[in-house]
């Protein structure tokens, strides 16, 4: 078992998994070129960068490439080499390609998505929030084109079925399931009615709404007395009633809840689906809680430890330190976080292989970020201001992150390891195969089997040492070793 689960996918931005067989042909500031050979002496290029990490290309582990000019345009294309996605500026403007659709948005607010032909069928749809909704769908049943707040209705939007407006608030008619709401203006008025279900409300004063034998809800003074009847055709219905901010009320089948002063005073006694009894005093500052799958013990903002359902978490000086533990998809997970971002890490261990090495993230913000997936590869990077705000956004990773990377390590193998400061100005790489150091243009000193070189200005001037040679022999005009001119075209946006 190589890698723990949700580690690896958490690996840092711009993490480069070269292969062993990797020489560098820097020309820092201009371009820095990552050259994979085979075995044939050819090579390809896996990464390059210019102008420090402004300009960049490089492969991607799907076998797709990703490049552009951080950060104002940053692309990525498919094995078949399709460009799938681009960004301007991102979040700015994003264009998405598939198959056969694509979408595009301007800060989410202007957004359009359909087929890539004008003439295939499909649906498409655009909008310019929240002033104009459109959708077309080829049949005028199912289409609309909305201008908010004037006159307009939309199909399965907002968590509703269909809603219909005009000169909103003045009128709207939301439907969902079956049951309309209707508001003369929104929110004051409102009249529901369908599907067995009945209701008035003017709000804030009073308001009501029921189906007989299922549920009859009813609020006066919104929000401060209510009573809410559900499950009414069950021998012990829900009910929940309250005259704030004097008393509150829940009870259900095995179940009671009452608050005094709320929300401050109040407890919880439960015998069903399982037991549960907890206190609450000043809520939410002390809380105790005792049950069959979860324990309760607040002290806030002292102390805290929660275990629920295997989430056992502690909170010691809110927000001084945090620690949380679960079990998840064969995984034991530990998160540890110190003034939420100032330290945040992340470590997992393997439930069915508890001998393997841990796999571990860990952010000291805004200085640096280590990833470790517990299998030998390992990355450090620093500066790292957003790994931590941002840790599942990969467009932010790919045309942000190496902007503040002033140092690199990237550890592809135990002894597969390589270096960059500055952007590449300064790298160096050690594998069984090879050693190098790079000073920009102005010094380079390789090391391998066979062969010894020590270069000055790219190779305008050096020395070299072949296998079995016992003197340096000087050189002239030597730009690129052997393997850098047969490499291919690289990586380009």
């Amino acid at each position: 078992m190589r890698a723990l689960g949700l580690i690896a996918f958490l690996g840092l931005a711009g993490s480069l998994g070269l292969p062993a067989e990797v020489t560098e042909r820097n020309f820092w500031p201009f371009k820095v070129e990552q050259i994979a050979t085979d075995n044939a002496g050819g090579g390809s290029v896996e990464a390059w960068q210019g102008g420090g990490p402004l300009c960049f290309g490089k492969l991607l582990p799907d076998s797709g490439s990703a490049g552009g000019f951080r950060p104002f345009y940053v692309f990525r294309k498919n094995p078949a080499g399709r460009t799938t996605e681009s960004d301007f500026l991102y979040p700015l403007l994003i264009h998405r390609e598939g198959e056969v659709d694509h979408r595009w948005s301007l800060l989410s607010l202007v957004n359009f998505d359909g087929p890539k032909d004008p003439a295939a069928p499909g649906v498409r749809r655009f909008e310019v929030w929240p002033f104009y909704l459109s959708r077309d769908t080829g049949d005028a049943a199912t289409s609309y084109h909305a201008v908010f707040p004037l006159q307009g209705t939309v199909f399965d939007r907002f968590g509703y079925d269909r809603v219909t407006w005009t000169l909103f608030p003045l009128y709207g008619r939301f439907e969902r399931h079956g049951v309309t709401t209707t508001t003369v203006p929104w929110p004051i008025v409102k009249i529901i009615e369908g599907d067995g279900h009945h209701g008035f409300a003017l709000w804030p004063l009073f308001g009501w709404r029921t189906k007989p034998g299922v549920y009859r809800e009813q609020y006066y003074l919104w929000p401060l007395i209510y009573k809410n009847e559900a499950k009414l055709g069950e021998p012990q219905p829900e009910v929940a009633l309250g005259v704030l901010p004097f008393y509150a009320r829940e009870q259900q089948a095995g179940a009671l809840s009452e608050t005094y002063l709320w929300p401050f005073f109040g407890y919880t006694h439960r015998t069903a689906p399982d037991r549960y009894d907890e206190t609450r005093w000043f809520w939410p500052l002390w809380v105790q809680g005792r049950g069959d799958n979860r324990r309760i013990n607040r002290w806030a903002p002292f102390y805290t430890h929660s275990a629920i359902k295997g989430d056992d978490k502690h909170w010691v000086l809110w927000p001084l330190f945090r620690e949380e533990k679960w079990n998840d998809g064969g995984l034991a997970q530990t998160k540890t976080q110190f003034l939420y971002l100032i330290y945040w890490s992340l470590q997992q261990r393997s439930l069915t292989h508890p001998a393997l090495a841990p796999a571990q993230k860990t952010h000291l913000w805004p200085l640096l970020s280590y990833w470790d997936d517990g299998a030998g590869r390992r990355q450090l990077q620093v500066l790292s201001p957003l790994e931590v705000l941002f840790p599942y956004n990969e467009p932010v990773q790919l045309a942000y992150s190496p902007l503040f990377a002033l140092y690199r390590y990237d550890q592809c193998a135990p002894n597969d390891v390589r270096g960059s400061f500055l952007w590449d100005a300064i790298t160096w790489r050690r594998s069984p195969a090879q050693r190098e150091f790079h000073l920009g243009p102005l010094l380079s000193v390789e090391s391998g089997p066979g062969r010894r070189r020590i270069a000055l200005g790219c190779g305008l001037i050096g020395l070299r040492r072949n296998a079995g040679e016992s003197t340096w022999r000087l050189f002239l005009f030597d730009f690129s070793s052997k393997a850098d001119k047969k490499a291919s075209a690289a990586v380009s946006p």
